[in-house]
């Protein structure tokens, strides 16, 4: 997708496959959302892809129009109206998120894959941050228990049998109730 502005059906896709997170639908009888979801995704980017097709089209028959071309014009203004029409009613059963950015960034001819490496980008830094906090909070912790035991030798080994026996206990209770020693529950996978 090297350039947007020459692709605007690439764009318009891109933008919907970038806000593809954001989908949101029920499903009938048994069907699972997310099928009903993608379903839906997919004739919306039908119908998006064919409103392209017939823009086109009439970009022709408008550029180079003469008497003769009156009635297909009619033809290919009527078949955009209609086609208009479908594509607002399958829009009505999706509910995507498309952030601001990503508008901005096609409006502005850029690739909307730009949002997502800054967002990516953004994420991985704020993550080496916390992971240098968490290294440093580990760091002073080591080294409290260090200073600690050479002034305090007993109250911290009552203090490390208190700590093991607590998280025993914490992992015993944890595979008991179905969840992972961090707080998260364990999911069951369905066939």
């Amino acid at each position: 997708m090297e350039n947007v502005a020459a692709n605007p059906s690439a764009a318009v896709t891109a933008a919907v496959a970038a806000a593809g997170n954001g989908l949101q639908a029920s499903g009938a009888g048994g069907e699972r959302p997310e099928d009903a979801s993608k379903q839906n995704l997919a004739q919306v980017t039908s119908s998006i892809q064919k409103t392209l097709g017939l823009l086109h089209q009439l970009n022709l028959t408008v550029s180079s129009f003469n008497s003769a071309s009156q009635l297909p014009l009619l033809q290919r203004l009527n078949a955009l109206v209609a086609e208009l029409d479908t594509m607002q009613k399958l829009a009505e059963g999706c509910n995507i998120q498309v952030p601001m950015e990503v508008v901005n960034l096609i409006d502005d001819g850029k690739n909307p894959d730009e949002f997502t490496r800054d967002v990516l980008n953004s994420c991985i830094a704020k993550n080496q941050i916390t992971k240098g906090k968490t290294d440093a909070f580990k760091s002073l912790r080591k080294h409290l228990l260090e200073e600690l035991e050479q002034a305090f030798p007993e109250d911290v080994e009552a203090y490390r049998e208190i700590r093991a026996t607590s998280a025993a206990e914490a992992k015993r209770l944890a595979q008991s109730q179905g969840t992972l020693p961090n707080g998260d529950v364990k999911v069951k996978a369905e066939h």
